[in-house]
């Protein structure tokens, strides 16, 4: 099984092919990730971690699309970015884009606005995380999808959400 951790920074991760833009202790492989192609083949990859990378890149459809290309048929895309409207969503000024809870739609293949790109992926997991002092929410919130849907539409100026954790599965005819 062949996984991938795309800007990685200092967290590589062991079993992982460790791609950064920067040449840190521990990264396999120096790429900036704005430059496409990626340096890998079609289909390399069962496993891609994509840990709070995705908000700094200057694009969201060009990066998802080449995480298809490279990730195998039913393999496992991991993500993790900041959730609007929570504050580090937009803080950071090296972040170019904001992510909501459903922006990962658009790449499902029922997803009626699905025609923006030819990159599908199936949503296995989706979880709304929160600061450490909110962690009763991770609980709460996350029982099912549909609470989650209620709280993103009703209340997150009320309780702020810090991440979303996704899972896609790649789906590819």
């Amino acid at each position: 099984m062949k996984k991938l951790n795309i800007g990685c920074g200092k967290k590589t991760k062991k079993g992982y092919v460790n791609l950064d833009i920067s040449k840190l202790p521990g990264v396999d492989i120096v790429h900036d990730l704005n430059k496409y192609p990626w340096p890998f083949k079609k289909d390399e990859f069962d496993e891609v971690l994509c840990d709070n990378v995705l908000e700094h890149l200057d694009d969201i459809i060009k990066p998802l699309e080449e995480l298809w290309k490279i990730t195998k048929h039913k393999g496992i895309i991991k993500i993790w970015v900041p959730l609007y409207p929570s504050t580090g969503s937009f803080a950071d000024p090296t972040h170019k884009q904001i992510f909501t809870f459903m922006s990962f739609n658009y790449f499902r293949p029922e997803d009626r606005l699905n025609y923006y790109s030819k990159a599908r992926f199936n949503i296995k997991k989706r979880k709304i995380l929160f600061p450490k002092h909110l962690k009763i929410f991770d609980y709460i919130i996350n029982i099912h999808e549909n609470i989650q849907k209620f709280y993103y539409i009703f209340f997150p100026y009320v309780i702020n959400p810090y991440f979303l954790y996704i899972e896609l599965e790649v789906v590819k005819k």
